[in-house]
């Protein structure tokens, strides 16, 4: 997942499609981990179904927050939630980052190569 430097030139947009398209995968990969991770971990520490647990995680994930008709009990579920809810707001901005990684480079890295082609 490697970058082009600035003093090459932008590539072609069918390379930045394929570039897109696996950034976009590897995004996927890490939000399946952390709703996976988040659903094993309501079900088990917190007993909640699989759809409540998906519920749960999905909106902690996100940033909206819990669910507010489901109550954390018990001390497992309480530390389980607070956890995963710091996790959460660490994952949901770097896999931001990672998303709009390329997206951000080829705009700036066009930006300098217009500005190194006026100089000349």
């Amino acid at each position: 997942m490697k970058l082009e430097h600035r003093s090459q030139k932008v590539i072609p947009w069918q390379l930045f499609a394929k570039r897109l398209l696996r950034y976009t995968g590897f995004a996927a990969l890490l939000i399946a981990f952390s709703l996976g991770m988040g659903i094993l971990g309501y079900e088990h520490f917190c007993g909640l179904d699989f759809i409540d647990s998906l519920y749960m995680s999905s909106m902690i994930l996100t940033g909206m927050g819990p669910i507010p008709n489901v109550e954390m009990t018990t001390t497992s579920a309480k530390l389980f939630s607070s956890a995963y809810a710091l996790y959460s707001g660490v994952a949901f901005l770097s896999i931001t980052a990672v998303f709009f990684a390329p997206i951000i480079h080829r705009l700036l890295h066009i930006l300098q190569v217009e500005t190194d082609e006026q100089q000349d």
